[in-house]
């Protein structure tokens, strides 16, 4: 059975910031929200995530996040 979930208090800056992302994705904010809150639970949590990266032999201190992004993003600043 669907819930519904209440956010008292929200200032008027992240208010409008959600009207506005939710508009830019083509959706109400409520749905906008809804499927947020949908992905959020879907990714793993950081002791979730770190006993996979040990299921497969690895120790999260072994990963070089930084020089992962380096890779990806290419030479920052770019020259």
């Amino acid at each position: 059975m669907p819930k519904t979930i209440q956010i008292r208090d929200l200032d008027d800056e992240t208010y409008l910031g959600l009207v506005r992302k939710a508009a830019e994705a083509g959706l109400s904010v409520p749905e906008f929200l809804r499927q947020e809150a949908a992905r959020i639970v879907a990714r793993p949590s950081m002791r979730e995530w770190a006993e996979q990266v040990r299921g497969h032999g690895v120790s999260p201190r072994e990963i070089d996040a930084v020089g992962g992004l380096d890779e990806i993003r290419g030479e920052w600043p770019p020259t």
